[in-house]
């Protein structure tokens, strides 16, 4: 048992809580989608390779023309990223639904293509894909969970597993074709939907919550990003796009919430530990300055699951409090800031991997942005701080 067992005990927590959690985010789809999202993300980075070079702007300085190709080339490479995720997500599902891998990813594809926007615009490609990067992501999922559903309930009615995949294929592309017959699309359908959820989903209230729920699974073990993936990645991307979109076309940017305005709210990673890990830098402890050594540099590009694990946050209640307190108060901190005007909204998407204060900046081009994450990160100090030394005071007992 480590030194610092006492610490990683669970308080009380509802026992039965924590395997429902666990069940949901280990469930076959979830897990599926958390592994195809990153994959995806090729089809992302190969987009923007493309579409930056293609793209024709404005002449203007060298920094003007890549700011302006990257606004214009962002939301025709996420189309491009929706239709990879649709055949990494059908593989995906079909690993761990053991069904035919091949049969998904081609019923799969054929109905996200029957299901596009309409109507296709395919003598420019470039202004189609802008329009399927609005919904690629949704539609993706949807189509694919979809599919993978029907195969499961034709296996489930019908005995003979190739004759019941057979069935499935067919109903689903009998479906998909009627729909397309119709002149009905649920990419459109999807787009319709997505507007309301931006007003729903860009609010104080909504980015709340998300932090909280984040946090919260976290100090009980559960990956709260990764359960929240599929739920909050695809609503707020799609929020972060159309405030791209806007910014290309010189209009006011219409969300606040967006996907890059969680880079204000967690520096170092969830539970805004990039302090955390200066301060154990200089703590007393001999173990706490070793795990610090190792993960101050992930912490620096916000990834924090050695010092989650290492330390432990998790389960952990010296540090839980801060853990979850310091994200809301640097939620509530950054939104007042955006929406007040102080800093600009967040027009570009930017990868967490960034460092935060290079991406605060690249995601709003405010200058302003840098300052808020150092008054952010200089908050969440002063919340872990007390937390840090009683822990400090702790472990030097036990050790």
């Amino acid at each position: 048992m480590s030194r610092s067992s006492d610490a990683s005990k669970p308080w009380s927590v509802n026992s039965s809580l924590i395997p429902a959690l666990r069940r949901f985010g280990d469930a076959p789809a979830m897990v599926a989608i958390r592994e195809s999202l990153p994959w995806s993300f090729i089809g992302l980075l190969g987009g923007l390779a493309v579409f930056l070079a293609i793209v024709p702007v404005p002449h203007g300085s060298l920094g003007q023309m890549l700011l302006k190709r990257l606004s214009l080339a962002e939301l025709p490479a996420f189309g491009i990223m929706g239709c990879a995720l649709v055949v990494i997500l059908a593989d995906r599902l079909a690993r761990k639904l053991a069904l035919p891998r091949a049969l998904l990813a081609i019923v799969g594809s054929a109905t996200f293509a029957l299901a596009l926007p309409r109507p296709y615009g395919l003598a420019h490609p470039i202004a189609y894909l802008h329009r399927v990067g609005e919904s690629g992501l949704f539609l993706a999922i949807v189509v694919d969970l979809i599919v993978a559903g029907a195969f499961v309930l034709a296996r489930r009615a019908i005995a003979k597993k190739a004759l019941a995949d057979a069935a499935a294929a067919v109903a689903i592309l009998a479906i998909a074709l009627a729909f397309f017959a119709m002149q009905l699309s649920a990419g459109n359908a999807l787009i319709a939907l997505v507007r309301p959820l931006g007003s729903l989903g860009d609010t104080y209230v909504a980015l709340m919550l998300i932090v909280l729920v984040e946090t919260l699974l976290w100090t009980i073990g559960v990956h709260g990003p990764a359960t929240l993936a599929a739920i909050v990645t695809p609503v707020y991307f799609t929020l972060q796009l159309q405030n791209t979109d806007a910014y290309a076309h010189h209009r006011p940017l219409p969300h606040i919430v967006v996907v890059s305005l969680f880079l204000f709210v967690f520096p170092g990673g969830a539970g805004s530990t990039l302090p955390l890990s200066v301060m154990l830098l200089f703590s007393r402890v001999d173990r706490l300055r070793k795990i610090a050594r190792l993960t101050i540099v992930p912490a620096i590009f916000n990834i924090n699951e050695p010092l989650l694990f290492g330390l432990p946050i998790v389960f952990n209640p010296f540090l839980a409090v801060p853990f979850v307190v310091a994200p809301l108060v640097l939620a509530t901190i950054t939104y007042l800031a955006v929406a007040n005007g102080l800093v600009a909204r967040p027009a570009l998407y930017i990868p967490s991997g960034v460092p935060t204060l290079l991406s605060g900046y690249f995601a709003t081009l405010d200058v302003r942005a840098v300052a808020l994450v150092l008054v952010n990160i200089a908050v969440a100090t002063i919340v872990y701080f007390p937390f840090v030394r009683a822990y400090e005071r702790h472990e030097a007992r036990i050790s």
